[in-house]
């Protein structure tokens, strides 16, 4: 069943232009590139190590935790795309989270392309998670999937420096470095 929306009385399709869906699902995967460089850039002292406080996680367990809910995003949205292997933080290195987290991101992504088809889309509902309530997929999912990576992204960050393990300059001008990130993606640019 097709999603619609009523703008000025009149029914109106919620599709989304290929172009424009191919760029959101370019876009998500240029996030990805930022985990990425925050994985690559930062000192594996700090991957397990126990942050003080209560209730605080290690940065094993931020990244192994984005995947894990992008593995979700897909099994409750998407049952048709095959799931990304899941992460256990208690195992899990530095180079198989920035596998498993490349893999969910490219999966993410076709649910992306997918959910903005319109009538012809195979995902109708975003499910967050069991506990939430589903939305109609669309813009609002793409929001949530960015702000999610981005918010996670931020603590793992601010946890290292905390921790005495700052990352360096270069991946944090790194990551505001757009052009650069969609060239290392493969993507022609901002479109």
């Amino acid at each position: 069943m097709g999603r619609v929306s009523r703008v000025e009385g009149r029914a109106q399709s919620t599709a989304v232009a290929p172009e424009f869906r191919e760029a959101l699902a370019e876009a998500y995967m240029l996030n990805d590139r930022m985990n990425q460089i925050v994985l690559e850039y930062l000192d594996p002292r700090a991957w397990r190590l126990k942050p003080p406080g209560s209730g605080v996680r290690p940065i094993v367990a931020i990244f192994t935790h984005v995947h894990n809910i992008r593995r979700k995003w897909i099994r409750l949205s998407a049952p048709h795309i095959e799931l990304p292997v899941e992460l256990d933080r208690e195992r899990c290195t530095q180079k198989q989270a920035r596998a498993a987290l490349g893999d969910s991101a490219r999966r993410c992504a076709e649910m992306i392309r997918e959910a903005l088809t319109g009538d012809e889309g195979r995902i109708a509902k975003f499910h967050r998670d069991g506990w939430a309530p589903k939305w109609q997929s669309g813009a609002g999912m793409y929001a949530y999937m960015v702000a999610h990576d981005a918010h996670h992204r931020g603590q793992a960050c601010m946890l290292a420096h905390q921790l005495g393990y700052k990352l360096p300059m270069q991946a944090i001008s790194g990551m505001w470095s757009w052009e650069k990130l969609w060239n290392e993606c493969g993507f022609a640019g901002p479109r």
